[in-house]
């Protein structure tokens, strides 16, 4: 009998050790894959610390390179704009919405002239410039600045010529406000308010527009116009129309004139190194 009651003892007895010793290998196993979690994370570590990190490389932009004309050879063309069709009467600007604007002008009538000639029947206000022929010339813009003034309650000059990248100072000579406003279709817009007194604000057109108009916010009978290109290389006229482009290279170009009132005309030239031309046009 008391064989018969240790059998099944001893058989619980061998369960019991089998169970532990299979929860001390569980645990044996559980560490081990901590440990190996560790020591691989312990190694990306130290991977990344060796390695030290990749310097950035800043690419700079290559020097412009720009044209510059040889003066042995550099020529010049030059001419005259005239008119010679009926001129239209011109009209008194009223100002009398702007009692500061009247006494701007000393209270005297101020005239809006769209054809204004001199002398000769020279054209004023016309914009001549190279229209083709410089392609794959790339000039540097100039530092000085063009100035564009309001006086009198008008933008003086009313027709300005600048060359792309070239600095434009705007300026209020006036007693009163204005908020000029040029509308151009090839740069970016931009609207300046000057009180009487403010500092001149300077802008840049970065692109070619022949023309861009400008207006006043403030004051609707006020326009002027902006001629942008990308070369030395325009001329504005006087009351006399005569123009020169001073400077040359040699090369067979376009010259084009641009007025308001008369619309573009265009005439092909041939320079020749060193020799001066002489081109005119005629509106009617």
């Amino acid at each position: 009998m008391f064989r018969g009651r240790s059998l099944p003892d001893g058989r619980a007895s061998v369960s019991r050790v089998s169970q532990t010793r299979n929860r001390e290998r569980e645990r044996a196993g559980g560490l081990w894959e901590t440990m190996k979690y560790f020591l691989m994370a312990a190694a990306i570590v130290a991977v990344g610390c060796s390695q030290q990190p990749k310097k950035e490389e800043t690419k700079t932009a290559p020097p412009v390179e720009y044209f510059h004309v040889d003066p042995a050879t550099a020529a010049s063309v030059s001419g005259k704009i005239t008119y010679h069709g009926p001129k239209p009467s011109r009209k008194v600007i009223s100002m009398d919405a702007d009692a500061k604007c009247e006494a701007a002008n000393g209270n005297k009538p101020v005239y809006n002239e769209p054809i204004l000639t001199g002398k000769d029947s020279g054209l004023a206000n016309a914009f001549v410039y190279v229209q083709a022929g410089l392609e794959g010339k790339k000039f540097e813009p100039p530092k000085e600045k063009v100035l564009l003034d309001q006086r009198g309650c008008m933008f003086v000059p009313h027709v300005v010529g600048i060359q792309a990248a070239q600095p434009l100072d705007v300026k209020n000579s006036d007693n009163v406000g204005h908020n000029i406003r040029p509308m151009p279709k090839n740069n970016a817009a931009w609207s300046d308010e000057q009180a009487p007194g403010a500092v001149d604000t300077v802008h840049k057109f970065a692109r070619t527009e022949v023309m861009i108009p400008v207006k006043c916010n403030v004051h609707e009978w006020m326009h002027s116009w902006i001629g942008v290109v990308e070369n030395p290389y325009f001329a504005v006229t006087g009351p006399d129309g005569a123009f020169e482009l001073k400077n040359l290279p040699p090369g067979d170009y376009t010259i084009a004139v641009w007025h308001e009132s008369l619309g573009t005309q265009t005439k092909q030239v041939h320079v020749a190194a060193s020799q001066p031309v002489a081109i005119d046009f005629s509106y009617q």
